[in-house]
């Protein structure tokens, strides 16, 4: 079952390598998507793939990498469109 996500990750997130764990995170769960920074400091994630890859890849997010710190992740349910092939960073 197919599942897709609309992830704002809250804290210190950019500038400590947020986006290529989530990258490479998210690549490794064979999840689609993208990651990138929004003004203000926050992280947007937009995943989409196998219902339980994508909640193992929320869990994991809510972590981040050592030297990020997560205050915490708004989560929006989005209809599954099929519309990426693969995880980027968008810049």
């Amino acid at each position: 079952m197919k599942s897709a996500l609309h992830l704002t990750i809250r804290g210190r997130v950019q500038g400590v390598g947020y986006r290529y764990y989530a990258q490479h995170t998210a690549a490794a769960l064979d999840i689609t998507g993208f990651v990138r920074n929004l003004p203000g400091g926050n992280v947007e994630v937009v995943a989409e793939g196998d219902h339980d890859a994508v909640n193992k890849l929320v869990h994991l997010l809510k972590e981040g990498p050592s030297f990020a710190f997560v205050e915490g992740v708004d989560i929006e349910e989005i209809p599954a469109e099929g519309k990426f092939t693969h995880f980027t960073i968008k810049f």
